[in-house]
């Protein structure tokens, strides 16, 4: 007998079957469900059932419309009549629905959820009311503005809106093409202001068929084909560019931090001064300040005026390799749960959207950025995309229901991004994202290695103080030339340029003129020119002449003879006391030790402000630094269910089934169970059963807490536990009753 309702057919599924379902639809896996009732039940809910929709293809969506036409919501529908409304194969498509519990049924007797009606709204395949009079309607006579009419309402909407239905006339009356299809029924007036075209016009008009043939097919995606090689090359020149753009904003943050807005973010005068001292687009810079905060690089500093600071792991970023420098922003920007390109958008308050705030948060943000890579992982090693646009056709086809209103917005930011960040180029995947994609961090890291060029350890010193670095600098000579010089111009070949400011910099760091001038000597492949000789001579005749130091407090004294006294005690050697004019001593240890130290020894100090006053310095208390306040987690993909958890689910499922058809005899409830019974005519029951292996009918509580009934047969009764003949264990404390299951 064919299955009439969702819970028959689930019951009359396989085991791979219902695991199949299981995996597309995961959240009906939890909690499991006690048989195929709630199973059933629990698919045909909207949120899961809608959940179930966002995966599906154009196609596969376009034949459920085609079973809604049909009214498979409500009676069963043959096959025959999806075919004729889709004018193709609809048997794909349907096992498709089948295996998410959307559709259900033989090919005489095809059904859907009903709540699909719900979900996909009052117009299915763009098809209104159905008259069913009107099947069959010629439409040869109407003129061309009647068919203007129809046409427009055929192809979009199928409910318009048109001043001329206010009154309805007869037909030898009417004077407008709305009017004269209103008196000839192949209108349907609503309201005064608005009319609907019925199905059945409408499919007459579209040649029986519900939706269009691009609805049938994939589009095509156009390729370029390239050499990996190319492909890995550019893919590098893009990485290393966002690497020194990236390394720019640190030193520039490092310098002076912008300021934490109130209510979070970067204001957009700061997010201006980053674009324009970095020489990149408003969106780039974005992009920068997302990826740095999200790296761990830059973090809210959490005082009282917060600012968006470095933190100590951008010391050991700058410090590393390129590649792995690149890695650390690739894999943060594929784990980013924000959409960096929603920054300048207007929410729904009307209010612009601003970068490293709340407003940018999406958990779902990384799952797209895979999907559209993976879209381009399936195209032939060195293949590309020829348009961003096309690609948001493909994707749109394969997905219509997915990403809301930002679905192909958020297709058009991912490549955008990956562009700039180099984990695509020239409209595909380098060998270093692919393996990315595989979680396999170590080949990506020697993929983006040999693809970019190696480090060069020389320069180029030019007669007009300037020098060219003909390519990536090693690290060690990157450091000492961005030390005694500043970049004048990026890209493949880096322009620095030397100044009296930049050499003065350099020696207020610590180097000498003759270190300047073997560093220029040494590595540059061209004759140092003389200029350059000179101005660094000349900067260090005059560096240095006037000194300045530290020193945490101090001491002073009219009398010379006391301070005197305080060098020649061994005090003095302790909190490294020295003097710098005849009444004054510094020492680089803060006032509060220097002075317990003094007034251990003997003397008597006291404490002065500013203005000479004298201060109390006792300790106010202890103190602890502020904790943070965001303690939001990031949502994962759950993944795939465990084959283990899914074979224990469908086993739950099909004891709950099994209780549902089966009879049992006289229930004895045990003591545990609060039925206050025997016990010795419960163990008698189970000892019976287990003899004539006889399966009983229990009820039963999980360490959860959860009631069920299964149907077992005990195989051992005793130590407080029945064992039953498929190895499950049930304590006989969570036993709540037990009775025979009758034949």
């Amino acid at each position: 007998m064919p299955a009439t309702s969702l819970a028959d057919w689930l019951r009359s599924a396989s085991d791979d079957e219902l695991a199949a379902l299981l995996q597309a639809r995961r959240d009906l896996a939890t909690p499991p469900p006690s048989d195929s009732t709630v199973l059933a039940t629990r698919a045909g809910t909207a949120g899961s059932t809608a959940r179930a929709l966002e995966e599906l293809d154009t196609f596969t969506l376009a034949v459920l419309d085609a079973l809604l036409v049909a009214d498979a919501d409500t009676e069963a529908v043959p096959l025959s009549r999806v075919e004729e409304l889709i004018g193709a194969d609809p048997r794909p498509a349907l096992e498709r629905l089948k295996s998410r519990a959307v559709a259900w049924g033989d090919d005489d007797a095809l059904r859907v959820l009903p709540v699909t009606r719900e979900i996909v709204g009052p117009y299915p395949a763009g098809l209104g009311v159905s008259v069913p009079e009107l099947a069959g309607v010629e439409l040869a006579e109407l003129s061309e503005d009647e068919r203007g009419v129809l046409g427009a309402l055929a192809s979009g909407s199928p409910v318009g809106r048109s001043r001329d239905a206010a009154v309805q006339v007869p037909l030898e009356r009417a004077t407008t093409p709305v009017q004269r299809l209103l008196a000839r029924g192949l209108l349907v007036r609503r309201d005064a202001g608005t009319v609907e075209l019925p199905r059945e016009v409408a499919l007459a008009l579209r040649g029986g068929r519900s939706c269009s043939p691009d609805a049938l097919r994939e589009p095509e995606l156009p390729v370029h084909p390239h050499q990996q090689s190319t492909v890995d090359e550019a893919a590098a020149g893009e990485a290393m560019e966002f690497l020194r753009q990236t390394e720019k904003l640190l030193m520039l943050w490092s310098e002076q931090p912008p300021p934490v807005l109130k209510a979070g973010g970067l204001g957009v005068r700061e997010l201006r001064r980053l674009a324009r001292d970095v020489e990149v687009d408003d969106t780039r810079a974005t992009l920068l300040a997302e990826l740095a905060v999200g790296a761990g690089l830059v973090a809210d500093s959490g005082s009282t005026t917060p600012e968006w600071v470095p933190t100590t792991l951008t010391d050991s970023w700058l410090a590393s390799a390129p590649g792995q420098r690149w890695l650390t922003l690739a894999q943060t920007w594929l784990e980013l749960p924000r959409l960096p390109g929603l920054a300048g958008q207007r929410d729904a308050k009307d209010k612009p959207i601003i970068p490293l705030s709340d407003d940018l948060r999406r958990p779902l943000a990384p799952l797209n950025r895979r999907r559209v890579l993976n879209s381009l992982a399936d195209l032939r090693p060195g293949e590309g995309v020829k348009s961003v646009e096309e690609l948001v056709g493909v994707l749109a086809w394969r997905a219509p229901r997915r990403g809301g209103r930002l679905r192909d917005e958020t297709v058009r930011w991912t490549m955008a991004e990956a562009a700039a960040l180099g984990v695509i180029a020239l409209g595909t995947l380098p060998t270093a994202t692919k393996a990315l994609l595989d979680d396999d961090r170590t080949r990506a890291l020697s993929a983006m290695v040999d693809a970019m060029p190696a480090p060069i350890d020389h320069v180029l010193v030019q007669a007009d103080l300037t020098v060219v670095a003909p390519g990536p600098l090693e690290p060690e000579l990157a450091t000492e030339i961005k030390t005694v010089a500043d970049v004048e111009s990026a890209g493949h070949a880096t322009v620095y340029r030397v100044t009296e400011a930049t050499v003065r910099r350099a020696l207020d760091a610590g180097r000498t003129a003759d270190e300047l001038h073997e560093l220029f000597g040494k590595r540059s492949a061209t004759p140092v020119p003389q200029s350059l000789t000179y101005l660094i001579d000349d900067v260090a005749r005059r560096h240095g002449r006037l000194r300045g130091g530290a020193a945490a407090s101090f001491l002073r004294c009219d009398d010379e003879v006391l301070l005197a006294e305080v060098l020649g005690n061994p005090v003095a050697q302790e909190y490294e006391l020295r003097r710098i004019a005849p009444t004054v001593l510094v020492s680089p240890v803060p006032l509060a030790e220097v002075l317990d130290g003094l007034r251990a020894a003997g003397f008597a100090p006291a404490a002065e402000g500013p203005d000479g006053r004298v201060l109390d310095l006792r300790p106010s208390g202890r103190r602890i630094p502020a904790r943070s306040k965001n303690n939001r987690r990031v949502l994962a993909d759950p993944g795939a269910i465990d084959p283990e958890q899914i074979a224990t689910v469908i086993a739950h499922v099909r004891a709950g089934d099994r209780v549902a058809t089966r009879r049992r005899g006289k229930e004895v409830r045990l003591p545990g169970g609060g039925g206050g019974s025997d016990t010795a005519a419960t163990m008698a029951l189970l000892a019976r059963a287990s003899r004539e292996k006889r399966e009983v009918w229990i009820g039963f509580v999980d360490a959860h807490g959860t009631a069920s009934q299964r149907i077992v047969t005990p195989a051992h009764v005793g130590g407080g536990v029945l064992l039953s003949t498929e190895d499950e264990r049930f304590p006989l404390h969570r036993i709540t009753s037990a009775a025979l299951v009758e034949d």
